[in-house]
């Protein structure tokens, strides 16, 4: 469950606020279709922190009604750990195979803050989970000092790490760094897409992708060809997509792009206010971007 590529899918909603739960569920489908090893719901790109919690609680049982038997794992972040012990409790009633949890704050947190969360959060969790390390949203940078400490934690099972070096040698120091640092049974997972190939070239166990939420073929031919030593082939499909990264950062993130990518799948205007997505011109150049890189969902 904690390797190969985990998809992260939108959780589209509709013009009354209201979660889009057709259009979710069929999101969803396809991911299992397509045969990616897990999915990823209520991540960034399923737009957790703009929800309530009674309303994850029915997008987690969503997912995991819908997919097929694919292993889901549910984010869990939010501002107070009663919060964050609420959605785990109703994520695992859901049948979630694991959570994942990102330190959510307004207030900045120390490191002794967020390994309290983690401590409790895990200590109250009967599946694993997976530790989020993004600090491009959270505005927390995880030190390997707290990474070695959360490791330890009963139920921590990977830690999704932010990218890595662009330079192929220090990506594989990194990444075998942290495995010395951490026990044997917790892996180590890529997110951000551009970097995917990076990382799994250097050694990473997973993928947490955003791009494998919307469109899985080409995320699945990374990632298997990587797993399967070829190397080369996963940075050449990577370069392929770099007209979708550069949309990614173009537009601060990867939200918006993919919103507008569902062309036909759900509503056209698909976030959850105030988040607008892409205007009419934007959203003509990403379509030109997909119709040049066969990514139709």
């Amino acid at each position: 469950m904690f390797t190969g590529l985990s998809a992260f899918p939108l959780t589209p909603v509709l013009g009354n606020g209201n979660v889009d739960e057709k259009a979710y569920a069929t999101l969803v489908q396809r991911l299992a279709a397509a045969g990616v090893d897990s999915i990823g719901a209520l991540g960034s790109t399923g737009s957790y922190a703009y929800l309530t919690l009674e309303e994850r609680a029915r997008v987690a049982r969503l997912a995991v009604e819908h997919a097929d038997g694919v292993p889901v794992i549910v984010g869990i972040g939010a501002l107070r750990t009663r919060q964050v012990l609420q959605a785990a409790e109703d994520a695992q009633n859901a049948g979630a195979s694991a959570v994942l949890l990102a330190p959510v704050s307004y207030q900045s947190l120390t490191e002794e803050d967020v390994f309290g969360l983690f401590e409790e959060v895990t200590a109250n969790l009967s599946v694993p989970l997976v530790i989020y390390d993004n600090p491009g949203t959270t505005h927390f940078t995880f030190t390997d000092e707290l990474y070695t400490r959360l490791a330890r934690l009963p139920q921590v099972a990977s830690i999704k790490i932010p990218a890595l070096p662009a330079d192929p040698e220090q990506a594989r120091a990194r990444v075998e760094h942290l495995r010395r640092l951490l026990p044997e049974t917790v892996t180590v997972g890529i997110s951000g897409d551009a970097a995917a190939a990076r990382g799994l070239n250097a050694g990473c166990d997973a993928w947490y992708s955003v791009t494998g939420g919307t469109f899985p073929q080409p995320a699945l031919a990374l990632t298997r060809a990587a797993q399967a030593g070829r190397h080369e082939q996963a940075e050449q499909e990577s370069q392929r997509l770099q007209p979708l990264w550069d949309l990614f950062v173009r537009h601060g993130g990867s939200l918006r792009v993919v919103a507008a990518a569902h062309l036909g799948l759900t509503a056209h205007r698909n976030l959850p206010l105030p988040l607008r997505g892409l205007d009419t011109e934007e959203r003509t150049h990403l379509a030109t971007v997909i119709d040049q890189l066969q990514l139709h969902t």
